[in-house]
């Protein structure tokens, strides 16, 4: 069973930072492509970063660009989304998805998502 473990969210005030990981198990970690995605109270779900198997290719959405950065370990099989310079706006539910290609990921198709972490970012 493939599984999809978000963490590392929580409360900052504004200008802060946070770290997300996304730990894979249940796959072949190096094969997947994975993606951070949030979705705000009463908003869509965007699409945030994402990067692909060998870490060669990074997508980052404008809105964060600049703040954000998306890694992989694949020793570790997990992603990390460091997030600096946190705004109110930022405040989301934050999930990864993984699919064994970098579009679907990057499309918001993937064929798997964990479940999500909160960040909440005061002003």
């Amino acid at each position: 069973e493939v599984q999809l473990q978000a963490s590392g969210g929580g409360l900052v005030q504004a200008g802060g930072s946070l770290r997300l990981s996304c730990a894979a198990s249940g796959l072949t970690f190096d094969d997947y492509a994975i993606g951070w995605f949030r979705q705000a109270p009463g908003k869509e779900r965007e699409v945030v970063s994402c990067v692909s198997t060998s870490d060669r290719t990074t997508y980052v959405a404008d809105s964060v660009k600049g703040r954000f950065t998306i890694s992989r370990d694949n020793a570790k099989n997990t992603v990390y989304l460091q997030m600096n310079s946190l705004k109110p706006e930022d405040t989301a539910v934050y999930y990864c998805a993984a699919d064994g290609k970098f579009g679907a990921v990057a499309g918001g198709t993937s064929d798997y998502w964990g479940q999500g972490t909160l960040v909440t970012v005061s002003s």
